[in-house]
């Protein structure tokens, strides 16, 4: 199978172009204020519009209310919510929301992956955020992908965390990921995408020495 790639962090809509002429199969708007990615609802759909249809909408949220989920939803039609923190209630914000919903679970050793996630849709596995972090997420951290290796997943899911156009197809084989999620690893400078690491990106993920998974 064709990997899916899910670029995160669209802000402009050069990126946005970037993304959908590389064939990615999602794109991510970032609803979180502290990122350096962040786009209010508003500007999210302004962006949308700029290029209807495409890759799937992806919402991330950081700890999100349903009010926050709710004002985001008036503004755009978005494919999927992301939830950094608060996964117990995904059954609740789907019932609420009609929108499939992906738990963030962070990374470090294989004591941290996931063996149930009751309620969701979807898994992201990012390296897990350093103590000290202001941001969540892996922070373009790398977590050791063979831990990865007969890892039975309880839903589809996506890996992330310090994946950039150089590491991808290796990630991809090592960890026989279905999907893969990068933000930072494709940004000339922080928060401003490059269309060319964008292009390699996805063709990378998708190189043939890749397994079918």
């Amino acid at each position: 199978m064709t990997t899916l790639v899910k670029i995160c962090g669209i802000n402009s809509p050069a990126a946005l172009d970037a993304v959908a002429d590389a064939g990615a199969d999602y794109v991510g708007f970032v609803f979180f204020p502290p990122s350096p990615r962040a786009v209010t609802p508003a500007q999210a759909a302004a962006l949308s519009a700029h290029r209807p249809g495409g890759p799937a909408r992806v919402g991330l949220f950081v700890d999100p209310t349903d009010d926050d989920i709710a004002a985001a939803l008036t503004a755009i039609k978005l494919d999927v919510l992301q939830i950094h923190g608060k996964s117990g209630h995904a059954a609740e914000l789907r019932a609420r929301f009609g929108v499939p919903v992906w738990a963030v679970a962070g990374v470090a050793s294989a004591s941290d992956l996931p063996t149930s996630v009751p309620g969701v849709d979807g898994l992201l596995l990012d390296a897990k955020a350093p103590p000290d972090a202001v941001l969540p997420g892996g922070n373009a951290r790398v977590f050791d992908w063979s831990i990865l290796q007969g890892w039975t997943a309880p839903a589809p899911w996506l890996l992330a965390g310090g994946l950039t156009p150089d590491n991808v197809a290796e990630a991809v084989r090592t960890s026989g990921a279905p999907a893969v999620d990068v933000s930072s690893g494709v940004e000339r400078s922080r928060g401003v995408k490059d269309a060319g690491l964008i292009q390699a990106f996805v063709a990378n993920a998708r190189l043939k020495s890749s397994p079918a998974v």
